[in-house]
């Protein structure tokens, strides 16, 4: 935003009853992000306040956090932030493990995805070349067989686009489509049974068949090789077998491990089909220079910085281009820009373009969508869309309408769906020797440049959507009286509302202009989603047509209108949808968070601790007094707590679990106490050593704890451990371990819910609802996380201890204290870091525990030498 922007807003929120200590303009991974925050109005762009709330919820000191509470928001390009980025989820990720690392698979698998598609090809060019000799001869029905096979396995196939251009025969498709497809798609096999794997373009999916498996499983591995066992069958006759419970473990383990790996084998080939097949360089992305794939916004055309497909999608994009394979991620956070927005009580926003979306913002977010009339009337022509048979025919004529308007002293903007068409559109005009300007994801750098020279007089400028939102291009002298500025779109877009922001760019304020498209029958929108009426007109109205002729009729115009609105809905679907699955999630989120947000500010920490300890007494003397098991109730109360069991035989046989629970829990929480005070009594004197020696130097220690399986490093403040007699230790002891615990197995519930929902998709085959199966399921995981959150909390807090033999032993740490892992944020990286107004000299801090030699066997009970396990880092 405009400095100048300030000067409006002030008299705006002052009217709106909002007191404004001053007013900063936030930029996006800026140094001043903290400073920015806490400013009382912040100006944001597009996810950033999302991710700073995701960022804010892993948090591990409250130094870190940047946002307040959520009252209000403004939205500027409104449709674009909570309609278009709305169809995929916020998320934060962070590198996986390097015993988890394993993206050579990509290449290992990369070979086998290139025969299929070699084959495919060869397969549906003999399939098309059959379909058009017995169409010929008159054998519909074997025709229209080889035709759809053709289609179902290669729909961007050029010779086939071609085809269907011809009179008559996108209907015979469609006909046959139908016929194959009727009755739950019975007769649909008989279709694929000869591809090797069949393509959904609309909804963008890619599955193999029989057939593909046989090719790609190589000689001498199984016939099961790219097959998933029946987890749950093999699970069942395991059980049915009687075998003792140690081989039976054994045998149940090496079931898991085989489904796991193939599993994963199959998820990469997916992958890799999905990359060969549906993502096209300089569409869906573009290769750099330096070798790295980056990803272009539908919407906008412009390179989206940082961005990663999740899943292991860009990685598969990586080996089908030939550059380095990146290391894959995990989930660590993630929200939906729905539920994110619907956090705050106000929500406003303003855009040109929102009217055709009027009913999802009613329905997802209750907003109403209310028209204000333009400043002046507008008189920009509008004229229909002009109708080609081929692609080679609407480029033509786009040039030579080109030609023609610059001639006229007018400046164009022709307005393309991605940086392929942009780049052919220009060779093309150069090879008439005009002049013009690109504007697309490879050339974003030079966008004030190129819009600033847009409105003069025989400029032509060739654009993606990046010359859209938000944009003025100011006529130059002259232009108004030759007509204005003239837009040309080479193709309608899906959406609607795209459409007319490129209408937009001219005619604003009053200003001349004018706008048309120029469609052909290849296009993506009339292959996909034109319906059988458009193939109908344009067959009666095409029959006899020479090369290069045209039709220009309202019906047609509207009826292109109409599968964009279809469009349209399957998107609102897709977005409805994903938000139904995430308000499972949102409601486990604001659970998990809200227990974070009480540790990590430490005001409810002790009643959660205590209401854990109780929570865990209780459910294990009524557990195991509903088995009446006392050997087993006095094994667990050992293993969780370390301590032995208070209650009596008889007093288990006799007495109430409520009264039961009272007794252990009393006993716990003397112990915790006597525990806590034991720790601050051995840290103190180390401390206070620290402090006489270098206490001028240092501001943090890090004292390293072990429940004897578990290993955490904590750093304390030293004036505050001292100033507290050491209640500061144990306090920042409790909050460590709470933090780290829920953090880990909420990264793992995490990819259980991603797993769990991929899994229940196909519940729909046997008539039950996927969703209604994930909510089942999905809360029985939750309560098994619930569980495990508590009882490792507990283990740890009750068995643990500082990592030392010689407490007066003292070494510097060579690293920082990590606060937060590396982060890859809606699936990119992000290297920044959050500064605060903390003096510049950074204060080393040290570590209070055992030296350890670089040979010596790792504390951690790795079994590794120390200088190849931890002390790597250290």
């Amino acid at each position: 935003l405009a400095q100048r922007d300030s000067e409006w807003m002030r008299p705006l929120f002052e009217f709106l009853g909002v007191s404004i200590d001053c007013i900063e303009y936030h930029r996006p991974h800026s140094a001043g992000r903290v400073a920015a925050y806490r400013a009382d109005i912040t100006y944001g762009t597009n996810n950033e306040f999302g991710f700073d709330y995701l960022r804010d919820n892993m948090a591990r000191d409250n130094g870190d956090l940047v946002q307040r509470k959520f009252h209000y928001a403004m939205i500027d390009e409104v449709d674009s932030v909570l309609i278009d980025d709305a169809r995929t989820p916020l998320i934060i990720s962070g590198a996986k493990s390097k015993q988890d690392q394993d993206h050579e698979k990509f290449y290992a698998l990369k070979g086998r995805v290139e025969t299929l598609m070699n084959n495919q090809k060869r397969y549906t060019q003999e399939a098309l070349i059959k379909a058009k000799k017995l169409k010929a001869e008159g054998n519909d029905k074997e025709a229209g067989l080889y035709l759809l096979r053709a289609y179902r396995g290669l729909p961007k196939n050029k010779a086939l686009i071609k085809y269907l251009q011809e009179e008559g025969i996108k209907t015979f498709l469609q006909k046959t489509e139908n016929f194959y497809m009727q009755d739950q798609q019975k007769e649909m096999p008989t279709v694929d049974k000869e591809l090797y794997f069949t393509i959904d373009e609309k909804n963008r999916q890619v599955e193999l068949t029989e057939r593909g498996i046989e090719l790609i499983t190589k000689q001498g591995e199984e016939k099961d090789f790219f097959i998933l066992p029946d987890l749950a069958g093999q699970l069942s006759q395991l059980d049915n077998l009687g075998l003792e419970l140690e081989e039976k473990t054994q045998k149940k383990d090496e079931i898991l491990r085989d489904y796991s790996v193939k599993s994963e084998r199959i998820h990469t080939i997916n992958q890799l089909l999905k990359a060969y097949t549906l993502f096209e360089k300089d569409i869906e992305y573009i290769l750099t220079e330096d070798g790295k794939i980056k990803i272009v916004d539908e919407q906008t055309g412009r390179v989206m910085e940082g961005r990663r497909y999740s899943d292991g999608l860009h990685q598969a994009i990586e080996a089908k281009e030939n550059v380095k394979v990146e290391g894959s991620t995990q989930t660590m956070a993630t929200i939906t820009l729905q539920n994110f927005f619907r956090m705050y009580h106000k929500l406003a926003g303003m855009t040109g373009t929102a009217v055709t979306e009027a009913g999802e913002f009613w329905e997802i977010y209750k907003l109403d969508v209310v028209t204000i009339p333009t400043n002046k009337p507008i008189v920009r022509d509008d004229k229909d869309d002009l109708i080609y048979k081929t692609r080679r025919e609407k480029f033509n004529a786009v040039i030579d309408k080109v030609l023609e308007y610059t001639n006229a002293g007018r400046p164009v903007l022709v307005g393309t769906t991605s940086v392929d068409i942009s780049e052919v559109l220009s060779k093309a005009l150069s090879l008439r020797k005009i002049k013009h300007n690109v504007l697309n994801a490879k050339q974003h750098q030079r966008e004030a440049e190129i819009v600033a020279e847009a409105g003069i007089a025989g400029t032509v400028t060739i654009a993606t959507n990046m010359a859209g939102r938000g944009t003025d291009i100011k006529l130059g002298p002259g232009v108004k009286e030759a007509g204005g500025l003239a837009i040309i779109g080479t193709e309608r877009h899906e959406s609607r509302r795209v459409d007319r922001q490129l209408r937009g760019r001219a005619g604003r304020q009053g200003d001349p202009g004018s706008s048309e498209f120029f469609v052909s029958l290849e296009d993506n929108l009339m292959r996909l989603f034109g319906s059988e009426r458009i193939a109908k007109i344009m067959d009666s109205k095409m029959f006899g047509m020479k090369d290069g002729e045209v039709i220009q009729h309202p019906m047609i115009s509207k009826s292109i209108e109409r599968a964009q609105k279809k469009v349209e809905e399957n998107n609102f679907g897709v977005r409805k949808r994903l938000l139904e699955y995430d308000d499972v999630m949102n409601s486990q989120r604001e659970v998990i968070y809200t227990r974070r947000r009480n540790a990590l500010s430490g005001e409810r920490l002790q009643v959660d601790l205590n209401n854990i300890i109780y929570d865990m007494a209780f459910s294990l003397i009524s557990t195991h007094q509903g088995n009446r098991n006392y050997e087993e109730l006095s094994m667990d109360i050992l293993r969780v707590f370390a301590i032995e069991n208070p209650v009596s035989q008889a007093d288990f046989e006799n007495k109430k679990a409520e009264e039961l629970a009272d007794q252990l829990y009393q006993l716990l929480t003397d112990t915790y106490k006597r525990k806590s005070r034991a720790i601050a009594d051995q840290a103190l004197p180390v401390l206070k050593k620290i402090n006489d020696d270098r206490g001028h130097l240092i501001e943090t220690v890090v004292i390293p704890f072990t429940d004897g399986q578990n290993n955490i490093d904590l750093p304390v403040n030293l004036k505050k451990a001292l100033e507290s007699n050491g209640r500061h230790i144990t306090d920042s002891f409790d909050r460590g371990v709470t933090l780290e615990i829920i953090d880990d197995l909420w990264k793992e519930h995490l990819r259980e819910m991603d797993e769990l929902k991929q899994s229940v998709q196909n519940a729909h085959l046997e008539q039950k609802d996927p969703l209604l199966i994930y909510k089942f399921e999905a809360y029985e995981l939750f309560q098994q996380l619930l569980d495990r959150i508590n009882r490792q909390t507990l283990e740890m807090v009750f068995k643990g201890k500082i990592r030392t033999e010689n407490p007066d032993q003292v070494r510097q740490q060579k690293q920082p204290v990590r606060n937060s892992p590396q982060l890859t944020e809606n699936r990119g990286d992000d290297g920044d870091a959050m500064e605060d107004n903390k003096p510049k000299q950074k204060l080393e801090p040290v570590r209070v525990g055992e030296k350890v030699g670089r040979n010596d066997p790792c504390p951690c009970g790795s079994g590794k030498k120390y200088k190849q396990c931890h002390g790597r880092t250290a």
